[in-house]
């Protein structure tokens, strides 16, 4: 029985090995001393696979040099550590140009280096590296080339997007043209990219589009500064799981999106249920973001266990007027955040400056967003800007440890509530909110002398209920209160001890202001 069972496990050992094919490029005749393009070799392995329902192709130690390559289902690149693959920086290996996404906009371009087009199953592994060669793509930034006479890429590009040129992408391929990005699977199924290190994208670098399931883990990505080089950036996509990466990137490390003005509207394809945990990001304009291209919602995202160590920015969420287009749902966790160079959170409905209009389509909204168990030092310690017209709503912060030069300034807002908070700016007060309705402070502790300031400022505040506040240093103001507007503002059961005066009220009304021992 037993020599049955070997054989009999033999057999279908060798049936599973079958049908997981896996094809190695060299027998193909890619070379690993990029001596010559790959683009071939590679392509006929992965239509060879293809047609046998899908397998492995396989990348050993070496070096290639290669163009595009277009994923199809069930196919997996296997890059095997000590194996890189060098994109090349010849334009034209690039055409023809495809359907992609760039910056919100459905348009058609440049080939990314990594695409997938209505495919499932797909895969890329392993321990090697991906190598965008981007410095020439940088160098065609519009900051680079905008006096430049127009290439003949950007003729292709007017050529095929004439319907969306204006106003979809206002000056952008004037200035200079459309980068394609690294990794950019479309109306994918089931993509997984895991182990990999990236480094010199010509644009963003992980860019899944309208994808359903989409995982990646254990990824490193390294890109030195350069133009709009973000880092994993999974935009319109359901079900995405990003864990266990290393990010230090030319713009945004993680940044969540869903398309932008009329052509993200058109499309309304949210952004929903995502989780982020356990990465690290270093060089980056944000930590994780969200917008400011969300014009088809952003929704259900859970973000925890990260450290963010040298970004201008930690917790970013921006958005405009004619965005539209709402950000819901947010839980933000277990975060640490170092040598943050401006803002450790930010809320901003005024990414561009616009002039107040009327609720629509264009109005882009902000709720449900919370956020606990956080440690930052750095500049700010938070930025909130609703819009006159359409307030951020419904916005938590508790146990916050938050050493740094600046506090919270919170302006335009509705129901935001601070909980079991450590502010300790050294320069400003700890909490400044300027039209707002519906503050609750209950616990807070600070330690500083507020250089003159007041603890909290409040101007314009309606329905403030601030208690259990500790301060343990003494300060000459606690609370300032202004603003015709202001109103109902209860202080009770806080530790003032130390303060030389609890309140200072300019030019709010007189009964505005409730102290109760």
């Amino acid at each position: 029985m037993r020599c049955l069972y070997l054989l009999l496990s033999c057999i279908l050992f060798s049936s599973a090995a079958q049908a997981q094919l896996t094809l190695n490029v060299l027998d193909f005749g890619a070379k690993n001393d990029s001596s010559a393009l790959a683009t071939p070799a590679i392509k006929e392995a992965i239509t060879e696979a293809s047609q046998a329902g899908g397998g492995t192709i396989y990348f050993p130690p070496g070096t290639y040099l290669t163009g595009p390559i277009h994923l199809k289902s069930n196919i997996t690149l296997f890059i095997e550590a000590g194996a890189e693959l060098c994109f090349s920086d010849d334009f034209d290996h690039y055409l023809p140009m495809v359907p992609s996404r760039w910056e919100g906009t459905m348009v058609t371009n440049f080939s990314p280096l990594i695409y997938a087009y209505e495919a499932e199953n797909i895969s890329i592994i392993g321990r090697g590296t991906l190598n965008g060669n981007g410095k020439k793509w940088w160098a065609y930034s519009e900051v680079h080339v905008k006096n430049s006479p127009e290439s003949k890429w950007q003729k292709e590009f007017h050529k095929l997007n004439k319907d969306v040129l204006h106003p979809d992408l206002p000056g952008w391929v004037e200035r200079g043209f459309l980068r394609p990005p690294f990794i950019q699977p479309m109306h994918c199924k089931n993509v997984r990219i895991e182990g990999i290190t990236i480094k010199n994208s010509p644009f963003w670098t992980v860019n899944p589009e309208f994808c359903d399931n989409v995982t990646v883990d254990g990824v490193t990505i390294n890109n030195p500064p350069s133009p709009n080089t973000d880092g994993i950036n999974p935009e319109s996509c359901a079900n995405v799981h990003i864990s266990n990466c290393h990010i230090s990137v030319g713009d945004d490390c993680i940044t969540i999106k869903s398309g932008k003005d009329r052509s993200g509207r058109k499309e309304a394809r949210p952004a929903e249920n995502y989780t982020i945990t356990n990465c690290t990001m270093l060089s980056g304009h944000g930590g994780v973001v969200i917008g400011s291209e969300m014009s088809g919602d952003v929704k259900k995202i859970v973000i925890s266990n990260c450290i963010f160590d040298g970004t201008d920015r930690g917790i970013r969420i921006k958005t405009a007027r004619g965005r539209g287009g709402v950000v819901e749902d947010i839980r933000v966790s277990n975060i640490v955040m170092k040598n943050i160079k401006q803002q450790a959170i930010v809320l901003d409905m005024q990414y561009a400056k616009t002039d107040l209009e009327p609720v629509s389509e264009r109005t882009p909204q902000f709720r449900n967003i919370h956020l606990s168990n956080i440690t930052a030092q750095g500049k700010q310690a938070g930025y909130l800007n609703g819009l006159e017209e359409m307030p951020i709503e419904n916005v938590s912060f508790s146990d916050l440890v938050m050493e740094t030069e600046e506090g919270f300034d919170v302006r335009a807002s509705k129901n935001v509530a601070f909980t079991n908070v450590f502010i300790k700016p050294s320069i400003g007060s700890a909490i400044v909110a300027t039209d707002v309705s519906g503050l609750q402070i209950n616990g807070l502790r600070t330690a500083a002398t507020f250089s003159g300031n007041a603890a909290l400022k409040l101007n314009n505040v309606k329905r403030a209920f601030i208690s259990n506040c500790f301060v343990m240093e003494p300060i000459k103001t606690f609370l300032e209160a202004a603003g015709s507007q202001t109103e109902a503002v209860l202080l009770k059961s806080n530790d003032l001890r130390l303060v030389q005066n609890r309140l200072l009220i300019t030019d709010a009304p007189k009964n505005a202001i409730i102290l109760e021992e």
